[in-house]
């Protein structure tokens, strides 16, 4: 325990020496001076706690030295304590106390007295010295407390920023690849081309399957990721989910089979998009580590209450199995049971992490029950709001018996060529006039010099992107053009991106890549506002 600095003044030596003797002890390391001046050298200099002074000296009194004292911020906090010879009239003490002292000893001194009042005031001063401490330390760990966070906010919008681009670059040439593959599809083809143009296809929705798993992964990770409730066919949607991964199934020559209970019900409140993300992702597992017998997907419900439901979705299958010491493992990002199966199977590893992640976010649980070498069942069990009946959805047309858009001009601005080549193609085909510009900057000039019914308006542009152009043709850049229809391309998928390009004034957004009926759908909706 460190030492406290005791200051005496006092005019005569004799009552330092009685002062000193009475006090002292151990915790406490006591400095005499006869003279006021001296008194202010050293509580300027020392760490000075506490000082009995005084009252009556004849250079200074003691009334004088502590007003001085208490006017400077370096020794303001000194604990005074007046030591008086004179009268104890309440004048006295009030006019000590003005002056900033905390108590009075009067002489002749009480040894008692003087002791348990010097102690008391020690243990004032470890106290306040303690709580000044411990503030320093609270004010370096809320410093180092915003400083993490603004360090954390700042890797976040880095990532965040990163996720953005590196979506817009990757998924824009998979867009190209997507829609020229389509373009193929509709061509006159023999059979063997007809086989590689539907190679490319799988393999390229492939590609773009793990990429949006990574991007999904990043989003949920990063709280972007957002669970929609609307009125969804349950029955349709496993319907579609296991005839799709049917064909698989069939070609490793196992079966895979859809069993509804009677009690499930036909309409439910949910993510139709989510849930069907962890159907497919538990079924291509199932699937694709099961090389003989079969997958069964179960759906049922197990607990009913008023509107509401229980429901129990299962996917068993008789594969290679996990075995418990790995049974955490496959939850995590990237991670397979073995690393041999990464070479023997394939696959990022991602599927089981997102459904988990997935679960979690619409409130459900996910339990698994594995025996190595005999299968495994994934489970996911939640509670659904039941609902009578679906809203009546229009019908969507074939792409080939969509309508033209004889006549309409539309200003289409792109970087990238192969996406030019296949946008131009689509609204070709509907009997559109495309202009094409490369940059933001490019496609004001040309609105400046020309008329067009809409544009289509790229993201991310070098020169000047298009959030910034689309800002621009809003402000009034451009006289009489500040509401032409625009919608915005981007192959971001975060809601900021589409927020941010709602905000600077596009009237739709549009992913990449995009569907062909979707797009005829956005620019028709527009054209006829």
């Amino acid at each position: 325990m460190s030492k406290i600095n005791l200051l005496i003044v006092d005019d005569k030596q004799e009552n330092i020496i009685a002062l000193e003797a009475l006090l002292n002890r151990n915790d406490i390391n006591i400095i005499s001076t006869t003279s006021p001046n001296e008194a202010l050298r050293i509580c300027w200099e020392k760490d000075i706690a506490i000082a009995l002074v005084d009252v009556q000296m004849p250079e200074m009194n003691g009334f004088e030295l502590v007003e001085i004292l208490k006017n400077n911020a370096r020794t303001q906090d000194i604990l005074i304590i007046f030591v008086t010879a004179i009268s104890t009239e309440a004048k006295y003490a009030i006019k000590g106390l003005s002056a900033g002292a905390v108590d009075y000893l009067y002489k002749p001194l009480d040894p008692y007295i003087t002791s348990a009042k010097v102690d008391s005031f020690i243990q004032l001063v470890r106290t306040q010295r303690e709580i000044k401490t411990k503030n320093l330390q609270l004010e370096q760990v809320q410093g180092d407390l915003i400083k993490a966070k603004e360090d954390a906010e700042q890797g976040k919008r880095a990532k965040e920023n990163f996720m953005a681009n590196m979506s817009h670059e990757i998924r824009t040439p998979i867009n190209g690849i997507i829609g020229l593959v389509h373009l193929l599809k509709q061509a006159d083809l023999n059979e063997e081309l007809k086989e590689i143009v539907n190679l490319l296809d799988v393999s390229s929705n492939s590609l773009l399957g793990v990429i949006n798993d990574i991007l999904d992964l990043s989003k949920i990770e990063a709280g972007k990721y957002k669970i929609n409730f609307a009125k969804t066919d349950i029955k349709d949607l496993a319907t579609s989910a296991s005839n799709l991964l049917n064909v698989k199934a069939l070609e490793k020559g196992i079966s895979l089979k859809l069993t509804i209970a009677d009690n499930v019900p036909r309409y439910i409140m949910a993510d139709s998009l989510r849930l069907n993300q962890i159907f497919m992702n538990l079924l291509s597992n199932a699937v694709k580590f099961t090389n003989e017998g079969e997958v069964i997907f179960k759906i049922e419900a197990i607990e009913e209450r008023p509107n509401t439901k229980l429901l129990k979705f299962s996917v068993t299958d008789t594969g290679i199995g996990i075995s418990k010491d790995n049974i955490e493992t496959i939850f995590q990002s990237f991670e397979q049971v073995e690393n041999v199966h990464t070479r023997v199977y394939g696959g990022t590893g991602l599927g089981l992490s997102i459904v988990k992640k997935l679960a979690e976010l619409k409130g459900g649980e996910l339990d698994v029950q594995s025996e190595l070498g005999k299968g495994s069942t994934f489970s996911f069990t939640k509670w659904y709001k039941t609902v009578e009946k679906a809203n009546e959805e229009p019908v969507k047309r074939p792409i080939e018996q969509l309508p033209t858009l004889d006549g309409t001009k539309i200003l289409v601005a792109e970087d990238n060529s192969i996406n030019v080549f296949l946008i131009v193609k689509i609204l070709n085909d509907w009997k559109v006039q495309t202009t094409v510009v490369t940059n933001g900057a490019a496609a004001l000039e040309a609105l400046e010099k020309d008329h067009f019914d809409l544009v289509l308006m790229d993201t991310y542009m070098p020169v000047m992107n298009g959030l910034e152009a689309i800002k621009k043709i809003r402000s009034g850049h451009i006289a009489g053009k500040e509401n032409i229809p625009i919608i915005s391309f981007s192959a971001g998928v975060l809601d900021q991106d589409k927020a941010t390009a709602k905000e600077v004034g596009a009237d739709d957004i549009i992913g990449k890549p995009f569907k062909i009926g979707v797009l005829h759908e956005k620019i028709s909706a527009l054209l006829n506002r």
